[in-house]
């Protein structure tokens, strides 16, 4: 018998990848077959997705799987990014490009929508952060723009159900992912209808949901035989949200341990069986996100790396070349504690220039500016550690548990400087790793629907014996205590 292998496609914010999973004698083998760039696309100031590049990307990707594994596909699934979504008319056909979650449209619909209804109100009814590149405000532009695509849309289908779409002709919503919509109610564990009807919004087109570790059926007929797949593969739908996926790959052990799943954003949290939704939570804007076989998420979006990639994409215009690692190592050996930033801070949602937009904050907050790329860097990095305290703090607050290990998952645990400083700033382990979290939670979590593995431990197990993990223990000095304090000083949205 052979060993069944599984097809992720892990679709993220600036690149799509597809990697196989073998699984075998309780270990997972993971391995990356194809990679292509995923950058949005500007028309006028509207932001969108290159969907059906992506698409296309995506059929490449599948095929070159089948002929490796010789057709030995047992099925696939697919995560993506949260909060966006595209809307079809009754034939199934787009109607318009999906918006990318950093477009200027919901910037006037954020505050409108809490006229027809209260911020408390939205919070107890759906325990979501408020963000306003929540689909609820995408959604609600439409509404404010009168836009002619809500009338003729047929199905909503978040930006995963889209994908699952095309690959099985079926159209559902996968829990995880409809959870970031902010229009999804735990309570009923359903969609908030009467939410989104005060809003004059529509909910004739809102599909049904499903569980993550959900078969939805097998290929398309059409899709089988155009990339000559076998028409035995199974569509997954596993956790379709690419950070719920991660996290189910974290190597939480108990109530004592917290997650960081580090990329383009930091998502900083812990598992819980049930949705805290508390005036505290809603005070500090904690989200409670779906999470996999029965859990959710409790935990808090922070601007992650997307600082630094931004200010290494305003470099590299400029011909200053720096690699990742080259920026660490210039972090690495600059000054400490120079001045911070509130990474959360509006202005950093999508600024032209980066750099510039950094070095406004720090002048407004009359704070030095960095000498060097150097100290920009360290700049961002030990901003971004103080803000992982900040929240894990208030977790224990709100929770009463007390926090004794960090696992931090995705491709920031390879930043072996920033696990450094949230392990020195924070006083608690960090074990970093594994990189590829995502694409195994959402590989196992195939499994898992296929019948391969029985339980979430033993999707963790299977982790531990996998992958490798590197450790890094607190080194606190004296001054970080009165660093701290400055960061909070600074920071405009501490919360």
């Amino acid at each position: 018998m052979h060993n069944p292998a599984f097809l992720a496609f892990d679709l993220g914010a600036e690149s799509g990848r597809a990697l196989i999973g073998i699984l075998a004698e309780n270990k997972i083998e993971v391995n990356e077959i194809y990679r292509f760039p995923n950058m949005p696309v500007k028309i006028g100031d509207s932001v969108f997705w290159d969907v059906l590049r992506i698409w296309s990307e995506v059929k490449n990707a599948a095929s070159l799987a089948s002929s490796k594994l010789n057709g030995n596909l047992e099925s696939i699934g697919v995560d993506t990014w949260g909060v966006d979504f595209a809307l079809l008319d009754s034939n199934g056909e787009l109607l318009g490009n999906p918006h990318h979650y950093r477009d200027p449209r919901t910037e006037r619909a954020f505050e409108e929508v809490f006229k027809r209804v209260s911020r408390e109100e939205i919070y107890f009814r759906t325990g979501i952060q408020f963000m306003r590149l929540n689909t609820l405000y995408q959604l609600y532009s439409l509404v404010l723009n009168k836009s002619s695509m809500l009338k003729a849309a047929d199905k909503f289908l978040m930006m995963p159900d889209l994908f699952n779409y095309w690959l099985s002709g079926v159209k559902v919503s996968e829990f995880s992912d409809a959870t970031t919509t902010q229009f999804y109610n735990p309570s009923k564990d359903n969609w908030d209808y009467e939410l989104l009807e005060r809003l004059g919004i529509p909910t004739h087109f809102l599909p049904e949901i499903v569980k993550p570790g959900t078969v939805l059926g097998k290929i398309s007929v059409y899709l089988a035989e155009e990339l000559k797949l076998s028409g035995r593969v199974s569509i997954v739908a596993p956790a379709c949200h690419d950070t719920a996926s991660a996290v189910a790959a974290a190597l939480l052990e108990d109530e004592g341990s917290a997650y960081i799943s580090s990329g383009t954003w930091s998502l900083v949290g812990i598992e819980v069986d049930k949705p805290i939704i508390s005036r505290n939570s809603l005070e500090y804007n904690f989200t409670n996100e779906g999470g996999v076989l029965g859990k959710f998420r409790f935990l808090r979006n922070v601007q992650g790396l997307w600082l630094l990639q931004e200010c290494r994409r305003n470099w590299i215009s400029q011909g200053k070349e720096y690699s990742y690692d080259e920026l660490t190592h210039l972090a690495s050996k600059s000054r400490g504690f120079v001045a911070f930033i509130d990474p959360d801070d509006g202005r950093f949602m999508a600024p032209a220039n980066m750099v510039e937009e950094i070095t406004r904050y720090l002048d407004e907050t009359n704070q030095e500016k960095p000498r060097d790329e150097g100290e920009m860097v360290r700049i961002i990095l030990e901003s971004l550690a103080f803000k992982y305290r900040l929240v894990l703090e208030r977790i224990m607050e709100l929770t009463g548990r007390k926090i004794n290990r960090i696992n931090i998952i995705g491709g920031g645990s390879r930043n072996w400087l920033l696990n450094q400083l949230t392990a020195d700033f924070t006083g608690i382990k960090v074990i970093a790793g594994p990189v590829e979290a995502t694409s195994i939670g959402n590989i196992l979590m195939q499994a898992y629907a296929m019948g391969f593995v029985r339980s979430h431990k033993d999707i963790r197990q299977i982790v531990r014996n996998s992958f490798d993990f590197r450790v890094f223990e607190p080194e606190r000095g004296e001054s970080v205590e009165d660093a701290y304090a400055r960061f909070c000083a600074i920071a405009t949205k501490p919360g």
